[in-house]
């Protein structure tokens, strides 16, 4: 394989819970956006693109925003995220205002990635390490019937500031995913991590693996999402909550028999921006990566 992986950054949310797009909002000692440590790493671990999915109505923000700043470093690509994208027109839903979610938004991206890329939020941060180990396997293990997905033990990956919503995974022997159930209303209560959503409190060790959405797909991956897209859109034409996930893909390919998925150690490090309270203790972590020397005084000088 000699093509570089791609870095696929879905930046179209709402930003309901923070109360603004902080997917452009700046935490970094200069300013910068947690979006721009993520493509930091990714240039350092061997990506040859980004492509960055967003809304039409901050499109021309972001790109002032990130062009003058990557120009020469890397190549970088926009794609609009919006309700009619890959939506035939008989399956239209008139009055629907909620977007599509994160499977969605990657099957946006059909038409410019033709290489095995990465996915990851643009307003969580994850690590050196993560992207390293990605990357790696990207460039030479990935194919059509095996993807991957960076793990990270469910008790680095809580807020001080309310509860998290994540992607509990189940495992074979070989540490592979072979499931992964969404549960809502997680936090740490005394010494235990508990989730309380779903109608039922369930106790989750603290070494589980969970996703924080950074994957690594074979290019053919498009070719599944999309018919999975189109029987979604029928089933839920009534529906105008309905979203279309990562994890269900990845479930369905699984269940499937049509690729299994890895489990990369990468996650030892995530922070993230759920609420606007994370604010400062984001701010903090980043002022002290700087302090280490992990990242230059000046990201892009």
């Amino acid at each position: 394989m000699n093509k570089k992986p791609t870095l696929l950054v879905l930046a179209a949310g709402m930003g309901s819970r923070y109360g603004g797009n902080k997917q452009i909002d700046g935490f970094g000692p200069g300013g910068e956006t947690i979006l721009e440590y993520s493509i930091y790493d990714a240039i350092r671990a061997g990506f040859g693109k980004v492509v960055l999915i967003v809304r039409q109505e901050i499109l021309e923000m972001t790109k002032e925003l990130l062009l003058p700043k990557l120009e020469g470093k890397i190549e970088v690509d926009f794609v609009i995220q919006s309700l009619e994208s890959f939506v035939p027109a008989e399956l239209k839903q008139a009055d629907r205002t909620k977007p599509f979610g994160t499977a969605h938004a990657v099957l946006c991206a059909k038409d410019v990635i033709k290489e095995p890329f990465a996915v990851i939020n643009a307003d969580d941060f994850y690590g050196k390490e993560a992207f390293e180990i990605l990357g790696n396997f990207l460039s030479t293990e990935v194919r059509p019937d095996l993807h991957a997905m960076v793990g990270y033990a469910v008790q680095n990956v809580l807020s001080g500031n309310g509860t998290v919503s994540r992607g509990v995974c189940a495992t074979n022997k070989k540490g592979q995913l072979i499931g992964m159930v969404e549960r809502t209303s997680i936090a740490r209560e005394g010494d235990q991590i508990l989730s309380k959503g779903e109608n039922e409190i369930l106790e989750i060790p603290e070494d589980t693996p969970v996703s924080m959405n950074f994957w690594g797909f074979h290019q053919d991956v498009f070719a599944d999402i999309e018919a999975m897209w189109n029987e979604f859109l029928r089933a839920n034409l009534s529906n105008l909550k309905s979203e279309f996930y990562i994890p269900t893909v990845a479930n369905n390919l699984i269940k499937a028999g049509k690729a299994a998925f890895e489990i990369l150690p990468g996650g030892k490090v995530w922070f993230g921006v759920t609420y606007t309270e994370d604010r400062p203790v984001v701010i903090e972590a980043l002022k002290k990566l700087h302090e280490t020397g992990e990242y230059p005084a000046n990201l892009w000088k």
